[in-house]
């Protein structure tokens, strides 16, 4: 591996590359310490002490703090994140963008076009809802978190709040472009990877004080290294369907006649179904933050305790089936493997051809769907049962692994194209062509 990192490092366009790569991504953790103006640091990092387990907390994760410190990127990459999978899922019902999706690299300029767009009304409107509650949100001592509060706070705050976004869009494009791996997906993972210092610090105090003992530590750090064996696994790990295609004479060129395969992963729809499982589940308690009578209610939903991880995992199994229905159309793969002559061994090409993928598929769902269930449910049965500070969630590290897979996959082809030897020397690490 250390000679991998060494070829790296010896190929100009890749070396300017990773060094941009790493200075973006410095911008991006810049911009987080910029506070916004017009608020009282002390009160808003006491209240958020008491909104850890509600939408706040959930958005200040993947921000990498910086809604805790109400920064001028306090909305973070998620505004973008959320209008691009809310355009993919709309085009199941919209004939419009789904003609986009499949006219090549102008459909994906429009859809890119239409994603800029949209996530300028979503950090419009959540940047007023962030500045309305937290004029209205009182100090958890007292008084108030905004100093000077009315309509020019929250025209200020939502215009700051905008462009921070409109700028961390910005870097993320420019990662994917000129860069390596892909921007937005880095800058999330460089939010939550920000966070693992002060959770190493926190635990190293707690075994400092005996609040934890080395052999919970020991068990925790297994757990963790285990955790992440196994999200490495079922993320490189693929169901491939044999696929052979009818042998042609086009003139006096033979063409087809070839066997190769069509790869299915385990896990298809990757993070979005976590995401917006516990998207979902924070808003009771959200709600019960500013409407005390809904408090014994949002109790049942507590994160550790039984009833939140049945809907947890119950949320997580829908999401699942129904993001692979809308990304994963086995009627159009069936229709272009019969298109250019290609067919599974022992099943009728068209509607039977389809049928048989859409049966596989359902069937590696499961498999999927119990692995991303596992995975995220495991840190809270950690806390509820042992009572240890788990700091990332199971979400946060299906992000940062499945985002250094693809990064590291990206530089080892660059280094594989120019005859460099990569990362790993006998097994080298698997891009999602490979099994």
């Amino acid at each position: 591996m250390l000679d991998g990192f060494s070829n790296a490092s010896r190929i100009p366009e890749l070396r300017r590359r990773l060094v941009f790569t790493a200075a973006m991504l410095a911008v991006f953790r810049l911009g987080v310490a910029v506070p916004t103006p017009g608020i009282d640091g002390q009160a808003l990092a006491a209240l958020f002490q008491q909104t850890s387990g509600t939408l706040f907390g959930w958005v200040n994760l993947f921000s990498g703090g910086a809604l805790e410190h109400f920064s001028v990127l306090a909305l973070g990459i998620m505004p973008y994140i959320s209008v691009a999978i809310v355009l993919d899922l709309l085009k199941i019902a919209s004939p419009y963008l789904d003609e986009l999706y499949k006219e090549g690299e102008a459909g994906r300029r429009k859809i890119t076009q239409y994603t800029r767009y949209g996530t300028v009304g979503l950090a419009l409107f959540q940047g007023t809802m962030f500045a309305i509650a937290l004029e209205k949100a009182p100090a958890p001592g007292g008084g108030s978190i905004v100093y000077n509060p009315g309509v020019a706070f929250v025209v200020m705050t939502v215009i700051t709040l905008t462009a921070g976004t409109m700028f961390l869009m910005w870097i993320g494009e420019q990662i994917t472009e000129r860069g390596i791996g892909n921007g937005i997906s880095l800058i999330i993972m460089a939010g939550i990877v920000a966070r693992l210092p002060s959770a190493l610090s926190t635990t190293a105090q707690f075994v400092r004080e005996g609040e934890m003992s080395i052999f919970l530590l020991i068990f925790i750090l297994a757990v963790a290294a285990a955790v992440i064996a196994g999200i490495v696994y079922i993320e490189t790990a693929q169901r491939r369907i044999p696929i052979q295609y009818a042998r042609r004479v086009v003139g006096r060129r033979v063409y087809g006649g070839q066997s190769s395969h069509l790869p299915l992963k385990i896990n298809t729809s990757g993070v979005i179904p976590p995401i917006f499982a516990s998207a979902l589940l924070v808003f009771p308690a959200t709600l019960a933050t500013f409407v005390p009578f809904l408090k014994p209610y949002a109790s049942y939903l507590t994160p550790g305790g039984i009833y939140y991880d049945l809907v947890y995992v119950a949320l997580i199994f829908f999401f699942c089936y129904f993001y692979t229905s809308v990304t994963f159309n086995p009627v159009d793969v069936a229709d272009n493997l019969k298109k250019y002559g290609g067919f599974i061994p022992g099943i009728r090409p068209g509607r039977f051809t389809a049928d048989y993928i859409d049966r596989v598929l359902s069937r590696i769902t499961l498999g999927g769907a119990v692995y991303v269930s596992a995975v995220c449910v495991l840190p809270t049965i950690l806390i509820a049962r042992f009572n240890v500070p788990f700091f990332f969630g199971g979400t946060a590290l299906l992000i940062v692994v499945g985002v250094a897979l693809d990064t590291v996959a990206q530089i080892e082809t660059h280094l594989l194209t120019r005859n460099y030897e990569g990362f790993m020397r006998r097994g080298r690490v698997k891009t999602k062509r490979g099994a």
